[in-house]
């Protein structure tokens, strides 16, 4: 295992390229330590060897006639591997595209169709799939117009070629990042050396405040985020890197079936930077705490890549306090793929703050009014900080004017850490990001004490009878109230139906016996009525059917179209 302190005087990100800051970690003792599911140890890459290798596999990689800019589709498991060809393609100029594992398609031929998708959207000349899905290769590359398909132990085997490598200027794009969301029509965003950079820098320096070297205690990051999604990608394995941080890295596909290991090995290696999805810390709820565990180092227990549900985080944190989990350790934050990976930062040491809102007024009158003792329907959204350095954030209306606070609208962002634009598409980009620079997120929220406060994804709202209707309300209140459901168990959207818009509830469903099966469906209906006010047509499948994106969260859009589909019987 990497030692936490690296020997080195810290730096925070201030370097023009990735292989210049993996250049001067290489000169300490830091690095990437790789566990199995079960905790076990498996690879120690110091950032020393981690270059060295690195600079082998650009020759290779330019050895098979890749040319500087070229991609290469990297399907990305949590190892070495993976570490290895990544800040290969760095050193050789070519442009890494991270693709998700099979952990959240259904079944074989829809994963393998929206891998392909995303390969042919990046026009990738090389694609690399790991020993895990090796057996799935050939249908991955039939047909496709490159000159390597293969694992990285057959990339091995190809001769590396005798060059000077390129000099990599802070303009050139790094890496594309595919959203978790790329399905149908993927998009990669195109991040470029200089803005991957920015946000590492001020990640680390602003958001994190990353000790410095001299202090005692030391910093050391533990995370099970998959390497394909911004959070995972950046957050826990380019940052840590920029600023000579060791990793203790966990495969993504084991924490379902044992998310203990990772507040174990917090414990066991005295973690003290780790983030995750409110459903992260929920299966860990579930598990319970174990005695042996020690989680008082967590100084940072980031949330982020959904919709962030308190009442999960307070469970989570009355469970661990006996186990030394500090709840001030809690910290909210807001980003997304476009803007590399983060925006802004609530304050350390804090905790959630969260804002108890109005919510059939928010759906009426597109503000957030606090809520009263005498509020009927309540909601607590959860202020997730102001923006980073040289980033800014706006709330506008459909005009476009800036919004007042608690007046909701969208979300607009800019900044040094903004993309380029989605890669090969213009039209895309050009409705995304303006010409003065100002990325449209999606997202709907409102500023309160100079915070961003997040509501939802514009186009997941449901508008019916002039009420603006955000499906998470009504899924949540089921998950809360109803206590066979977990999270993730429901899924709400809106269909066209002859009289109008109608809603839709899918639920999840272990139940067999008819009549309970009867009961939980009438109990639901009531439910939506008496908390929102409104006639959902509930929907009860079998489990584990919900569809989810390669980052975990749940697709409401594929669900819609699956029931559509009639896929849901």
């Amino acid at each position: 295992m990497t030692p936490s302190r690296s020997g080195l005087t810290r730096r925070y990100g201030d370097f023009p390229s990735f292989p210049a800051a993996l250049d001067y970690a290489a000169q300490g003792d830091s690095g990437f330590n790789i566990y199995s599911g079960r905790g076990t140890l498996v690879e120690a890459l110091p950032y020393r060897q981690l270059r060295e290798q690195a600079l082998v596999i650009a020759r290779r990689l330019l050895g098979l006639g890749l040319k500087q800019g070229d991609r290469v589709a990297l399907v990305a498991e949590s190892d070495g591997d993976f570490a290895r060809i990544f800040f290969g393609c760095q050193y050789a100029g070519l442009v890494p595209a991270p693709l998700p594992l099979p952990v959240a398609f259904g079944g074989r031929e829809s994963y393998i169709d929206t891998l392909r998708g995303m390969i042919n959207s990046a026009s990738a000349r090389a694609v690399i799939v790991p020993k895990v899905i090796g057996g799935w290769t050939e249908a991955i590359v039939e047909g496709l117009d490159i000159v390597f398909g293969g694992s990285p132990a057959e990339l091995m085997e190809h001769p590396a070629k005798e060059c000077s490598l390129p000099q990599i200027n802070p303009d050139d794009l790094s890496y594309l990042q595919f959203s978790s969301g790329s399905t149908r029509f993927p998009m990669g965003v195109a991040v470029t050396q200089k803005s991957g950079m920015a946000n590492a820098h001020a990640i680390a320096a602003y958001g994190l405040c990353v000790h410095p070297s001299e202090d005692p205690r030391d910093d050391r990051c533990v995370s099970w985020l998959p390497l394909y999604h911004d959070m995972g990608l950046v957050g826990f394995f380019l940052t840590p890197m920029t600023c000579q941080l060791s990793v203790d890295l966990l495969p993504t596909r084991e924490f379902a079936r044992r998310p203990h290991i990772w507040l174990e090995l917090i414990s066991r290696n005295r973690g003290t930077l780790s983030y995750g999805p409110s459903f992260g810390f929920e299966l860990c709820a579930r598990r319970g705490a174990r005695d042996e565990m020690d989680l008082s180092c967590w100084r940072v227990a980031g949330i982020g890549g959904d919709m962030i549900r308190p009442h999960i985080l307070k469970q989570f944190s009355d469970i661990f306090a006996c186990r030394g989990f500090d709840q001030r350790a809690f910290v909210a934050s807001y980003g997304m793929a476009e803007t590399t990976l983060a925006v802004s930062f609530a304050p350390l040491n804090q905790g959630l703050k969260a804002d108890t809102i109005d919510l059939r007024y928010l759906e009426g009158q597109n503000y957030a009014r606090p809520a009263d003792e005498q509020t009927k329907a309540k909601r607590a959204f959860v202020l997730c900080g102001k923006p980073l350095p040289l980033h800014e954030i706006e709330v506008r209306s459909p005009d476009g004017s800036v919004l007042s606070e608690r007046e909701v609208g969208t979300i607009f962002v800019r900044g040094p850490s903004l993309m380029v634009g989605y890669f090969n598409q213009p039209e895309a980009t050009a409705q995304t990001l303006s010409q003065d620079g100002w990325l449209n997120t999606g997202d709907i929220g409102y500023f309160l004490d100079g915070q961003i406060v997040v509501t939802g994804r514009a186009k997941d709202l449901i508008i019916i009878n002039a009420r603006n209707i955000w499906p998470q309300d009504l899924e949540w209140a089921a998950e809360s109230e109803i206590p066979s459901l977990r999270s993730r168990d429901v899924a709400v959207f809106s269909v066209d139906d002859t009289d109008g818009e109608k809603v839709v509830a899918l639920v999840q469903c272990r139940i067999t016996d008819t009549s309970l099966r009867e009961e939980l469906k009438n109990g639901l209906t009531s439910l939506f009525r008496r908390l929102h006010g409104i006639d959902v047509d509930v929907v009860l499948v079998a489990p584990r059917t919900l569809p989810q994106t390669s980052s975990g969260k749940l697709s409401r859009a594929k669900a819609k179209n699956m029931f559509l589909a009639g896929e849901f019987k």
